[in-house]
Parts: C-alpha cells; structure tokens; sequence
C-alpha cells in the first residue's frame, strides 16, 4: 500500500513539474543589456508598481500586469547585480594600485569604477 501511495505522489510531482515547465508564452520581462538600462528600467517599472499599488483596489488586471512588472524588475535587479559584482573587483583593484602605487592600475580601473557608480547615482 505505501510504495502505490509513494508512486502515486511521485507521477503526480512529475506531472506538476511538466506543466510548469510547459509554459511557452510565459512573460519574460524586459531584458537590460547595461548598467543604464537596469537603472532606467528599475526606476520606470518601480514608478509604474509604486501607482498600481497606491489605488485603493487592485483588479485581476492590476495583478496581471503587477505579475508582468516583477518579471522586468528581476531583470533589471540581475544586471545591476553583475555590474555590482564588476565594480566591486575595480574598486578592489584601485585599493590594491593605490598600496603598490601602481598609477596606471589606479586609472584604469578607477575609470570603469566611477564611470558606473556615477550611473547608479547621478
């Protein structure tokens, strides 16, 4: 009795995950390919949340487009995370120049570390 019950839960797992997985015009989002577009999409699509969620009701559309808001914001949220993850190693290696007094280490990479930090806050 308990290997049928254990193989009726097991078909029923895997026919759950084959319809999730059969999901083709599942929303993506929009993609950002830089730093500057994560940060313009995250502001724009943070504006456009912020509005649905200040009326006094959400409808079935709210939530639907809601749901197609998240998706961008994902995305948006993965690319400023990598470009972070960059700008950590330049600022890294603009300490690490700065203690061998390496000047052409400091410039390069305090160039690229500065030209995206001004891009998330200025």
């Amino acid at each position: 009795m308990k290997q049928l019950l254990f193989a009726a839960l097991c078909t029923g797992l895997l026919a759950t995950t084959a319809q999730a997985e059969e999901r083709p015009d599942h929303f993506e989002g929009e993609a950002a390919g830089t730093l500057a577009e994560a940060v313009t999409q995250f502001s724009e699509t943070n504006h456009q949340l912020a509005e649905l969620l200040a009326q006094d009701e959400l409808n079935n559309a709210d939530l639907g487009t809601i749901h197609e808001l998240t998706y961008t914001l994902e995305n948006a949220m993965a690319k400023i995370d990598e470009e972070l993850d960059t700008m950590a190693v330049d600022l890294e290696e603009v300490h690490l120049g700065s203690e061998s007094v390496d000047r052409e280490r400091v410039r390069t990479h305090g160039a690229a570390y500065l030209e995206a930090a001004r891009t998330l806050v200025e």
